[in-house]
């Protein structure tokens, strides 16, 4: 027996056209441009847009962000906190009036010594040098208050009358 020809298929489906590399490539594009925009702006949990609505009077919207809004307290209870006490502005004390200070300063026992060391010979401390540079700046702005002179004047007559001894005139 013969068997029965086949029927053409003409039902059957299409051909289907494949795709080239090129329509590939720009379907992954779009797929990636679309991925990216999901998601959240960034910022937007800590910062988040709140639509503002026409009326005021209207109650406020839920904070969307998570969690508790009570505050917390930073101290244990019953703990107090020493506030800063304002210290009273310190009252300067009245200086000594120049003539004691001048009195002072000469009769003190250290600059006696360093004077005595110095002129020894010995070579003072740099400590010691500014100190003493210092205690004698003081003392000639003492004197030039209470318009004491050293005895200059004295000297240079002295040297003039020794000119004149010399020279021979009287």
């Amino acid at each position: 027996m013969m068997k029965p020809a086949r029927k053409p298929q003409s039902s059957a489906a299409p051909k289907v056209k494949r795709k080239s590399h090129e329509d590939k490539n720009q379907e992954a594009r779009d797929r990636k441009r679309e991925k990216k925009r999901r998601g959240h702006a960034a910022g937007s949990r800590a910062n988040p847009v709140m639509p503002q609505s026409g009326n005021a009077g209207a109650a406020k919207e839920k904070d969307p962000r998570i969690g508790s809004k009570k505050p917390v307290p930073l101290l244990k209870e019953g703990v107090v906190v020493a506030k800063p006490v304002k210290k009273a502005p310190v009252e300067q004390k009245p200086l000594m009036e120049p003539a004691d200070e001048l009195a002072m300063l000469e009769n003190d026992e250290r600059l006696d010594a360093l004077l005595d060391r110095l002129e020894n010979g010995e070579v003072l401390s740099a400590q010691d040098q500014a100190w003493l540079d210092q205690t004698l700046d003081r003392i000639d702005v003492l004197m030039e208050q209470l318009g004491i002179d050293l005895d200059d004047d004295e000297e240079d007559e002295a040297d003039e009358d020794m000119y004149r001894l010399l020279k021979g005139e009287k």
